[in-house]
Protein backbone atom coordinates (compact mmCIF):
# COMPACT_ATOMS: atom_id res chain seq x y z
CA UNK A 1 0.00 0.00 0.00
CA UNK A 2 2.64 2.65 1.12
CA UNK A 3 5.09 1.23 -1.61
CA UNK A 4 7.81 2.40 1.11
CA UNK A 5 10.34 -0.94 0.08
CA UNK A 6 11.77 -1.94 -3.12
CA UNK A 7 13.45 -5.31 -1.79
CA UNK A 8 12.93 -7.30 1.25
CA UNK A 9 16.16 -9.16 3.43
CA UNK A 10 13.30 -11.31 5.82
CA UNK A 11 15.52 -14.04 5.23
CA UNK A 12 18.67 -12.43 6.68
CA UNK A 13 16.28 -10.29 9.43
CA UNK A 14 15.28 -14.04 10.45
CA UNK A 15 19.04 -15.00 10.65
CA UNK A 16 20.07 -12.17 12.93
CA UNK A 17 16.91 -12.66 15.26
CA UNK A 18 18.00 -15.90 15.86
CA UNK A 19 21.39 -15.08 16.65
CA UNK A 20 20.41 -12.23 19.27
CA UNK A 21 17.62 -14.82 20.66
CA UNK A 22 21.06 -17.18 20.92
CA UNK A 23 23.13 -15.41 22.73
CA UNK A 24 20.07 -14.18 25.36
CA UNK A 25 19.85 -17.87 25.78
CA UNK A 26 23.46 -17.84 26.19
CA UNK A 27 22.98 -15.05 28.93
CA UNK A 28 25.18 -12.68 27.21
CA UNK A 29 25.19 -9.46 26.69
CA UNK A 30 23.18 -8.00 23.83
CA UNK A 31 24.06 -4.31 22.08
CA UNK A 32 22.58 -1.63 22.35
CA UNK A 33 19.76 -1.63 19.44
CA UNK A 34 19.14 -5.48 20.00
CA UNK A 35 16.04 -6.81 17.99
CA UNK A 36 15.14 -2.85 16.28
CA UNK A 37 14.14 -3.29 12.38
CA UNK A 38 15.62 -0.74 10.24
CA UNK A 39 15.97 -1.04 6.44
CA UNK A 40 18.20 1.38 4.04
CA UNK A 41 16.91 3.77 1.50
CA UNK A 42 18.44 1.98 -2.03
CA UNK A 43 21.70 3.56 -2.57
CA UNK A 44 22.90 1.98 0.19
CA UNK A 45 25.14 -1.47 -0.58
CA UNK A 46 23.42 -4.65 0.79
CA UNK A 47 25.09 -7.23 0.13
CA UNK A 48 23.24 -9.72 -2.33
CA UNK A 49 21.29 -6.69 -3.66
CA UNK A 50 21.37 -4.74 -6.69
CA UNK A 51 22.22 -0.93 -5.46
CA UNK A 52 19.33 0.49 -7.69
CA UNK A 53 19.67 4.53 -6.50
CA UNK A 54 15.90 4.85 -7.91
CA UNK A 55 17.19 4.32 -10.96
CA UNK A 56 16.12 1.87 -14.18
CA UNK A 57 19.99 1.85 -15.18
CA UNK A 58 21.60 0.18 -11.97
CA UNK A 59 19.30 -2.47 -12.45
CA UNK A 60 21.66 -3.51 -14.68
CA UNK A 61 24.74 -3.54 -12.47
CA UNK A 62 25.54 -6.79 -10.13
CA UNK A 63 24.46 -7.06 -6.84
CA UNK A 64 26.58 -5.36 -4.15
CA UNK A 65 29.28 -7.48 -2.94
CA UNK A 66 29.56 -5.96 0.60
CA UNK A 67 27.13 -3.92 2.89
CA UNK A 68 27.46 -0.08 3.34
CA UNK A 69 29.25 1.02 6.34
CA UNK A 70 26.18 2.15 7.64
CA UNK A 71 24.15 -0.82 7.64
CA UNK A 72 27.24 -3.30 8.97
CA UNK A 73 27.38 -0.87 12.20
CA UNK A 74 23.89 -0.99 12.74
CA UNK A 75 23.66 -4.73 12.35
CA UNK A 76 26.59 -4.76 14.66
CA UNK A 77 24.76 -2.74 17.06
CA UNK A 78 21.71 -5.41 16.74
CA UNK A 79 19.81 -4.12 14.48
CA UNK A 80 17.38 -6.31 12.29
CA UNK A 81 18.00 -5.22 8.51
CA UNK A 82 14.63 -5.94 6.54
CA UNK A 83 15.77 -4.40 3.41
CA UNK A 84 16.26 -1.26 0.85
CA UNK A 85 13.54 1.33 0.66
CA UNK A 86 11.77 3.33 -2.62
CA UNK A 87 13.82 6.56 -3.18
CA UNK A 88 13.63 9.38 -6.06
CA UNK A 89 15.66 8.71 -9.01
CA UNK A 90 19.91 8.80 -8.14
CA UNK A 91 18.76 11.29 -4.65
CA UNK A 92 17.49 13.92 -7.15
CA UNK A 93 14.25 14.62 -5.97
CA UNK A 94 12.16 16.42 -3.43
CA UNK A 95 9.04 14.42 -3.78
CA UNK A 96 9.28 10.55 -3.37
CA UNK A 97 7.47 9.81 -6.87
CA UNK A 98 9.52 7.64 -8.35
CA UNK A 99 9.13 7.16 -12.44
CA UNK A 100 10.61 3.58 -12.31
CA UNK A 101 9.16 2.17 -8.89
CA UNK A 102 6.41 3.92 -8.64
CA UNK A 103 5.50 7.03 -5.89
CA UNK A 104 6.03 6.10 -2.19
CA UNK A 105 2.82 6.73 -0.32
CA UNK A 106 2.30 8.70 3.07
CA UNK A 107 0.90 6.71 5.62
CA UNK A 108 -0.47 9.84 7.31
CA UNK A 109 -2.60 10.15 3.81
CA UNK A 110 -2.08 7.46 1.38
CA UNK A 111 -3.09 10.53 -1.31
CA UNK A 112 -0.03 12.49 -0.29
CA UNK A 113 3.83 12.87 -1.08
CA UNK A 114 5.89 11.51 1.34
CA UNK A 115 8.74 14.23 0.41
CA UNK A 116 12.06 13.08 -0.89
CA UNK A 117 14.38 11.59 -1.65
CA UNK A 118 14.20 9.22 0.83
CA UNK A 119 10.50 8.83 0.49
CA UNK A 120 10.52 5.44 1.40
CA UNK A 121 12.66 6.12 4.42
CA UNK A 122 9.81 8.20 5.61
CA UNK A 123 6.87 5.98 4.76
CA UNK A 124 8.26 3.09 6.41
CA UNK A 125 9.07 4.54 9.73
CA UNK A 126 6.03 6.34 10.07
CA UNK A 127 3.78 3.70 8.74
CA UNK A 128 5.52 1.88 11.62
CA UNK A 129 7.37 -0.91 9.34
CA UNK A 130 10.62 0.44 10.39
CA UNK A 131 11.94 1.50 13.99
CA UNK A 132 14.84 2.98 12.30
CA UNK A 133 15.54 3.52 8.37
CA UNK A 134 18.66 5.18 6.52
CA UNK A 135 18.16 8.19 4.39
CA UNK A 136 20.29 10.64 2.75
CA UNK A 137 20.40 14.31 2.59
CA UNK A 138 22.34 16.91 0.39
CA UNK A 139 19.69 19.64 -0.03
CA UNK A 140 16.77 18.05 2.82
CA UNK A 141 16.41 14.54 1.77
CA UNK A 142 16.12 13.40 5.10
CA UNK A 143 14.19 16.43 6.78
CA UNK A 144 11.29 16.84 3.72
CA UNK A 145 10.04 12.99 4.22
CA UNK A 146 10.05 13.66 8.04
CA UNK A 147 8.00 16.76 7.52
CA UNK A 148 5.75 15.10 5.03
CA UNK A 149 5.61 12.02 7.03
CA UNK A 150 6.28 12.95 10.95
CA UNK A 151 9.27 11.65 11.84
CA UNK A 152 12.22 12.48 13.22
CA UNK A 153 15.44 13.01 10.96
CA UNK A 154 18.80 13.87 11.76
CA UNK A 155 21.20 14.96 9.06
CA UNK A 156 24.85 15.43 10.86
CA UNK A 157 27.32 17.59 10.43
CA UNK A 158 28.80 17.11 6.92
CA UNK A 159 31.50 14.07 7.38
CA UNK A 160 29.80 12.89 10.45
CA UNK A 161 28.85 9.57 9.42
CA UNK A 162 30.40 7.63 6.74
CA UNK A 163 29.20 7.68 3.09
CA UNK A 164 30.80 4.12 2.90
CA UNK A 165 29.43 1.68 -0.17
CA UNK A 166 26.58 4.41 -0.28
CA UNK A 167 26.01 5.87 -4.41
CA UNK A 168 26.72 9.31 -4.68
CA UNK A 169 24.35 11.93 -5.56
CA UNK A 170 26.77 14.90 -4.85
CA UNK A 171 30.09 14.45 -3.33
CA UNK A 172 30.35 17.77 -1.83
CA UNK A 173 26.74 18.11 -0.50
CA UNK A 174 26.10 14.53 0.49
CA UNK A 175 25.06 13.82 3.85
CA UNK A 176 23.68 10.33 5.36
CA UNK A 177 21.84 9.95 8.24
CA UNK A 178 18.62 7.97 10.42
CA UNK A 179 14.56 8.54 11.00
CA UNK A 180 12.97 7.29 13.64
CA UNK A 181 9.67 7.59 15.87
CA UNK A 182 11.79 9.38 18.86
CA UNK A 183 14.78 11.07 19.53
CA UNK A 184 16.03 7.78 22.00
CA UNK A 185 16.42 5.45 18.60
CA UNK A 186 18.05 8.62 16.71
CA UNK A 187 20.54 9.10 18.73
CA UNK A 188 20.98 5.35 19.40
CA UNK A 189 21.44 4.81 15.88
CA UNK A 190 23.16 7.91 15.65
CA UNK A 191 25.93 6.94 17.93
CA UNK A 192 25.89 3.29 16.80
CA UNK A 193 27.07 4.71 13.20
CA UNK A 194 29.98 6.91 14.53
CA UNK A 195 33.32 6.79 13.52
CA UNK A 196 36.12 7.26 11.00
CA UNK A 197 36.15 5.08 7.55
CA UNK A 198 38.67 4.74 5.17
CA UNK A 199 35.95 4.06 2.61
CA UNK A 200 34.72 7.60 3.10
CA UNK A 201 37.76 10.29 3.36
CA UNK A 202 35.57 12.88 4.29
CA UNK A 203 34.79 10.57 7.57
CA UNK A 204 38.38 9.93 8.72
CA UNK A 205 39.07 13.00 10.26
CA UNK A 206 36.98 12.83 13.47
CA UNK A 207 36.70 10.66 16.48
CA UNK A 208 33.03 9.33 17.44
CA UNK A 209 31.58 11.69 19.97
CA UNK A 210 28.63 9.66 21.45
CA UNK A 211 25.44 11.22 22.64
CA UNK A 212 24.96 8.59 25.10
CA UNK A 213 22.15 9.72 27.84
CA UNK A 214 22.83 13.23 27.26
CA UNK A 215 20.03 13.84 24.92
CA UNK A 216 17.73 13.75 27.54
CA UNK A 217 19.60 16.32 29.98
CA UNK A 218 17.49 19.53 28.67
CA UNK A 219 17.79 22.75 27.65
CA UNK A 220 18.97 25.00 30.37
CA UNK A 221 21.75 27.50 29.40
CA UNK A 222 21.07 27.06 25.65
CA UNK A 223 20.36 30.32 23.41
CA UNK A 224 18.05 29.42 20.93
CA UNK A 225 16.49 32.02 18.38
CA UNK A 226 14.22 31.63 15.47
CA UNK A 227 15.49 32.40 11.96
CA UNK A 228 13.76 35.27 10.28
CA UNK A 229 14.66 37.14 6.88
CA UNK A 230 14.52 34.17 4.54
CA UNK A 231 13.51 31.55 6.58
CA UNK A 232 10.55 33.70 7.80
CA UNK A 233 8.96 34.00 4.27
CA UNK A 234 7.27 31.56 1.70
CA UNK A 235 5.26 29.64 4.36
CA UNK A 236 1.82 29.09 3.87
CA UNK A 237 -0.22 30.63 6.07
CA UNK A 238 -1.22 27.39 8.23
CA UNK A 239 2.10 26.12 8.70
CA UNK A 240 2.76 29.09 10.54
CA UNK A 241 1.70 27.16 13.32
CA UNK A 242 4.45 24.50 13.87
CA UNK A 243 7.33 27.57 14.27
CA UNK A 244 5.42 29.24 17.17
CA UNK A 245 4.17 25.83 18.59
CA UNK A 246 7.89 24.86 18.97
CA UNK A 247 9.07 28.56 20.07
CA UNK A 248 6.41 29.38 22.57
CA UNK A 249 7.29 25.70 24.05
CA UNK A 250 10.57 26.01 24.59
CA UNK A 251 10.41 30.04 25.62
CA UNK A 252 11.79 31.82 22.68
CA UNK A 253 11.68 34.94 22.18
CA UNK A 254 15.04 36.00 20.04
CA UNK A 255 14.69 36.48 16.28
CA UNK A 256 17.93 35.54 14.20
CA UNK A 257 19.20 36.91 10.49
CA UNK A 258 21.20 34.33 8.45
CA UNK A 259 22.41 37.19 5.67
CA UNK A 260 21.83 36.13 2.18
CA UNK A 261 19.83 32.60 1.99
CA UNK A 262 18.34 33.42 -0.49
CA UNK A 263 21.05 33.53 -2.57
CA UNK A 264 22.79 30.44 -0.45
CA UNK A 265 20.20 28.25 -1.79
CA UNK A 266 20.73 29.09 -5.52
CA UNK A 267 24.56 28.78 -5.07
CA UNK A 268 23.52 25.52 -3.79
CA UNK A 269 21.20 24.73 -6.85
CA UNK A 270 24.47 25.26 -9.09
CA UNK A 271 26.61 23.10 -7.25
CA UNK A 272 24.47 20.39 -7.25
CA UNK A 273 23.25 20.69 -10.60
CA UNK A 274 26.96 20.63 -11.94
CA UNK A 275 28.71 18.39 -9.75
CA UNK A 276 25.64 15.72 -10.63
CA UNK A 277 25.72 16.47 -14.57
CA UNK A 278 29.51 15.47 -14.03
CA UNK A 279 28.91 12.42 -12.39
CA UNK A 280 26.30 11.11 -14.67
CA UNK A 281 27.57 11.85 -18.08
CA UNK A 282 28.57 8.66 -19.27
CA UNK A 283 25.09 7.40 -18.10
CA UNK A 284 23.62 10.33 -19.94
CA UNK A 285 25.15 9.95 -23.55
CA UNK A 286 24.52 5.71 -23.52
CA UNK A 287 21.47 5.55 -22.23
CA UNK A 288 19.06 9.48 -22.02
CA UNK A 289 16.05 7.49 -22.71
CA UNK A 290 16.11 5.28 -19.53
CA UNK A 291 16.34 8.52 -17.18
CA UNK A 292 13.12 9.94 -15.46
CA UNK A 293 12.70 12.91 -18.13
CA UNK A 294 12.55 15.27 -15.21
CA UNK A 295 16.39 14.60 -13.79
CA UNK A 296 17.42 13.75 -16.97
CA UNK A 297 16.27 16.74 -17.88
CA UNK A 298 17.96 18.95 -14.87
CA UNK A 299 21.29 16.73 -15.11
CA UNK A 300 21.39 17.73 -18.85
CA UNK A 301 21.27 21.79 -17.62
CA UNK A 302 23.49 21.32 -15.29
CA UNK A 303 26.12 19.89 -17.60
CA UNK A 304 25.52 23.56 -19.32
CA UNK A 305 26.38 25.62 -16.51
CA UNK A 306 29.55 27.81 -17.03
CA UNK A 307 32.73 26.66 -14.82
CA UNK A 308 32.54 30.24 -13.64
CA UNK A 309 29.18 30.16 -11.94
CA UNK A 310 30.35 27.14 -9.97
CA UNK A 311 33.25 28.57 -8.93
CA UNK A 312 31.38 31.46 -8.00
CA UNK A 313 28.90 29.54 -5.66
CA UNK A 314 31.64 27.78 -4.10
CA UNK A 315 33.68 30.98 -3.34
CA UNK A 316 30.32 32.49 -1.85
CA UNK A 317 30.01 28.99 0.07
CA UNK A 318 33.19 29.63 2.19
CA UNK A 319 32.17 33.19 2.76
CA UNK A 320 28.56 31.71 3.69
CA UNK A 321 29.63 28.99 5.84
CA UNK A 322 32.07 31.77 8.00
CA UNK A 323 28.69 33.81 8.28
CA UNK A 324 26.76 31.00 10.06
CA UNK A 325 29.93 30.23 12.52
CA UNK A 326 29.66 34.11 13.68
CA UNK A 327 25.86 33.59 14.04
CA UNK A 328 26.99 30.79 16.61
CA UNK A 329 28.85 33.25 18.48
CA UNK A 330 25.84 34.44 19.73
CA UNK A 331 23.44 31.59 19.78
CA UNK A 332 23.32 27.69 20.29
CA UNK A 333 20.45 26.58 18.55
CA UNK A 334 18.51 28.18 15.32
CA UNK A 335 15.13 27.39 14.79
CA UNK A 336 13.43 26.95 10.99
CA UNK A 337 10.91 25.48 9.49
CA UNK A 338 11.71 22.32 7.27
CA UNK A 339 9.47 22.82 4.45
CA UNK A 340 6.82 25.66 3.14
CA UNK A 341 4.25 23.29 3.29
CA UNK A 342 1.90 20.46 4.23
CA UNK A 343 2.71 17.21 2.39
CA UNK A 344 0.75 17.98 -1.24
CA UNK A 345 -0.74 15.10 -2.92
CA UNK A 346 0.41 13.39 -5.66
CA UNK A 347 1.25 14.38 -8.61
CA UNK A 348 0.84 17.97 -7.53
CA UNK A 349 3.07 20.43 -10.01
CA UNK A 350 2.67 23.25 -8.48
CA UNK A 351 2.49 25.74 -5.51
CA UNK A 352 1.37 28.94 -4.27
CA UNK A 353 3.45 30.72 -2.27
CA UNK A 354 3.35 34.69 -1.35
CA UNK A 355 1.02 34.90 -4.18
CA UNK A 356 2.72 33.41 -6.42
CA UNK A 357 2.17 29.98 -8.33
CA UNK A 358 5.38 28.36 -8.29
CA UNK A 359 6.55 24.78 -9.61
CA UNK A 360 6.53 22.48 -6.02
CA UNK A 361 9.05 20.38 -7.03
CA UNK A 362 12.24 22.87 -6.39
CA UNK A 363 10.09 24.65 -3.84
CA UNK A 364 9.84 22.12 -1.54
CA UNK A 365 13.65 22.59 -0.50
CA UNK A 366 13.48 26.34 0.17
CA UNK A 367 14.19 26.07 3.97
CA UNK A 368 16.88 22.79 4.08
CA UNK A 369 18.88 24.24 1.14
CA UNK A 370 21.49 27.04 2.63
CA UNK A 371 21.73 24.59 5.42
CA UNK A 372 22.84 21.28 3.79
CA UNK A 373 24.86 24.04 1.49
CA UNK A 374 27.26 24.30 4.67
CA UNK A 375 27.00 20.97 6.28
CA UNK A 376 25.11 22.30 9.79
CA UNK A 377 23.62 19.41 11.88
CA UNK A 378 19.57 19.33 11.38
CA UNK A 379 16.86 17.48 13.49
CA UNK A 380 13.74 17.82 12.09
CA UNK A 381 11.14 17.38 14.83
CA UNK A 382 7.59 16.68 13.56
CA UNK A 383 4.84 18.90 14.96
CA UNK A 384 1.21 18.74 15.24
CA UNK A 385 -0.23 22.31 15.01
CA UNK A 386 -3.75 22.38 16.80
CA UNK A 387 -6.33 21.49 14.14
CA UNK A 388 -4.31 19.97 11.79
CA UNK A 389 -4.29 16.17 10.48
CA UNK A 390 -0.90 15.83 8.98
CA UNK A 391 2.44 17.07 10.40
CA UNK A 392 4.85 20.12 9.62
CA UNK A 393 8.35 19.85 10.82
CA UNK A 394 10.74 22.12 12.13
CA UNK A 395 14.46 22.31 11.87
CA UNK A 396 16.27 22.40 14.91
CA UNK A 397 19.82 23.55 13.75
CA UNK A 398 23.31 23.42 15.60
CA UNK A 399 26.71 24.65 14.82
CA UNK A 400 29.03 22.11 13.55
CA UNK A 401 29.61 18.47 15.21
CA UNK A 402 26.92 19.69 17.87
CA UNK A 403 24.50 17.29 17.06
CA UNK A 404 24.22 16.51 20.94
CA UNK A 405 23.05 20.40 21.29
CA UNK A 406 20.04 19.62 18.30
CA UNK A 407 19.05 16.21 20.10
CA UNK A 408 18.63 17.81 23.21
CA UNK A 409 15.94 20.72 21.72
CA UNK A 410 14.46 17.76 20.09
CA UNK A 411 14.13 15.65 23.26
CA UNK A 412 13.03 18.48 25.18
CA UNK A 413 10.01 18.68 22.50
CA UNK A 414 9.02 15.44 22.50
CA UNK A 415 9.50 15.27 26.38
CA UNK A 416 7.12 17.91 27.07
CA UNK A 417 5.05 16.48 24.42
CA UNK A 418 4.97 19.10 21.54
CA UNK A 419 6.74 16.85 18.77
CA UNK A 420 5.63 13.18 18.58
CA UNK A 421 5.85 10.48 15.75
CA UNK A 422 2.99 8.54 16.33
CA UNK A 423 2.70 4.81 13.63
CA UNK A 424 0.31 5.86 10.98
CA UNK A 425 -3.13 4.22 11.50
CA UNK A 426 -3.34 3.77 7.29
CA UNK A 427 -4.61 0.72 7.54
CA UNK A 428 -7.29 1.60 9.56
Amino acid sequence: MLNAFTDVTADRARMQAAALDAARARGDAVPTLAAAPFAAKNLFDIAGLVTRAGSRINRDHPPAGADATLVTRLEAAGALLLGGLNMGEYAYDFTGENAHDGPSRNPRDTTRMTGGSSGGSGGAVAGGMATIALGSDTNGSIRVPSSFCGTFGLKPTYGRLSRGHSFPFVAALDHVGPLSRSVRDLAASYDAMQGPDPLDPGCTRRAPEPIGAGFDSGIAGLRIARLGGWFARHRLAESDAALDLACTALGVTAEAALPEAERARGAAFLITMAEAAEFHLPRLRIRPADFDPAVRDRLIAGALLPASWVQTAQRFRRWFAAEAAALFRHHDILLAPATPMYAPRLGTQAVTLDGVELPLRPNIGVYTQPISFIGLPVVAVPLWPAGQALPLAVQVIAPAWREDLALRVARQLERDGIACAPVAAFGA
